[in-house]
């Protein structure tokens, strides 16, 4: 049926979230950090979203959409608000529609600690290991982390550009007083992070072993964008 609607211009918006909170119906959701309208029948075309955006990315606009349906809105705030009362982290609306799995995912890290500055420069673990060297930003921006780099390996972390200290030399020693197997680096795509790589090529130059190892970058919204 022709009628009037929301929409919502993901360039404009903030992603502030005020719109999803004035919306009574439960119609808007953010879906990446930005508005957006989850189904058309849940939409009243009241706008009580519209005064919320300090941005003004929504706007009505009149075109074929499934008529409002009440039941359906009434289900739908019924089960978000039940999903709101499982204690943990705060659920994406969507979520709401979608059946929930309490299972706890496992933790692949093997050894302790983490950070290139704490680990100790000789260790049991590192015989034989397949060494994991990431950006510490890389294992929130990419969210299968666990399962894709550190399962089997050995990690250390650390942040070039916070720490603001030459990873190279400790590094070096961490390669030639063990019998690394490879070595997997992780970065993020944005420039600061490469000094992570660049300490590690410097290591290996140091350490004069012949080690193989790979580098993966990670873009800020969680994607692989190469790995050589």
């Amino acid at each position: 049926m022709l009628r009037k609607i929301i929409t919502i211009d993901e360039k404009k918006c903030n992603g502030c979230g005020a719109c999803a909170n004035a919306c009574h119906e439960g119609a808007i959701g953010m879906v990446n950090g930005k508005a957006h309208l989850l189904r058309d029948d849940y939409c009243d075309g009241l706008g009580d979203c519209l005064p919320a955006c300090p941005t003004g990315a929504i706007t009505f606009e009149e075109r074929e959409a499934a008529p409002y349906d009440h039941e359906a809105v009434q289900a739908h705030m019924a089960a978000r608000k039940q999903m709101e009362t499982v204690p943990g982290p705060a659920l994406d609306i969507r979520m709401a529609e979608q059946p929930f799995n309490p299972a706890p995912v496992s933790s692949q890290l093997r050894q302790w600690p983490v950070q290139i500055k704490l680990a100790p420069v000789r260790a049991p673990y590192f015989d034989g290991a397949r060494l994991l060297i990431a950006a510490d930003c890389t294992a929130y921006a990419y969210g299968n982390f666990h399962q894709d780099f550190i399962s089997g390996r050995i990690t250390l972390v650390g942040c070039p550009k916070l720490d603001s200290v030459d990873y190279s030399e400790k590094l070096a020693e961490i390669l030639r007083q063990n019998d690394i197997q490879s070595i997997s680096v992780v970065r993020m795509e944005v420039p600061c992070c490469r000094g992570m790589e660049l300490a590690v090529k410097k290591a290996l130059e140091a350490s004069g072993k012949m080690i193989p190892w790979q580098v993966t970058v990670i873009t800020t919204d969680g994607q692989i964008r190469e790995q050589f």
